[in-house]
């Protein structure tokens, strides 16, 4: 399995903004769908967003569209989170997945993947 390690969190104000990275060991990185999700107290770990394995295909959330954007870099190993206008209901901890069974596509489905992060928190103050 491929190791995700997260970085990037931390405490905004609302209306602010974080760059969320997930850095991947392993030399197939460029071979498999990546995404984010995210985790608030108490609730389900739910999908945030989705890129395919070169970058050219991603998908958001309907609650972050307009103000998350992912993407990756695969010379660097690295899948981005870009975090916009950041409200209070966006605190969370955000984690990092990787999708190695099925190369060709993403899913919204957290059971879908098979390799984590370990998160990284995120907290947006009113």
């Amino acid at each position: 399995q491929v190791q995700l390690v997260e970085s990037g969190g931390g405490l905004v104000q609302a209306g602010g903004s974080l760059r969320l990275s997930c850095a991947a060991s392993g030399r197939t990185f460029s071979s498999y769908p990546m995404a984010w999700f995210r985790q608030a107290p108490g609730k389900e770990r739910v999908f945030v967003a989705a890129v395919n394995w070169s970058g050219s295909n991603t998908y958001v959330a309907g609650s972050v569209k307009g103000r998350f954007t992912i993407s990756r870099d695969n010379a660097k190993n690295t899948v981005y989170l870009q975090m916009n206008s950041l409200k209070p209901e966006d605190t969370a901890v955000y984690y990092c997945a990787a999708r190695e069974r099925d190369r060709a596509a993403y899913s919204v489905v957290a059971g879908q993947y098979d390799s984590w992060g370990q998160g990284t928190q995120v907290t947006v103050s009113s």
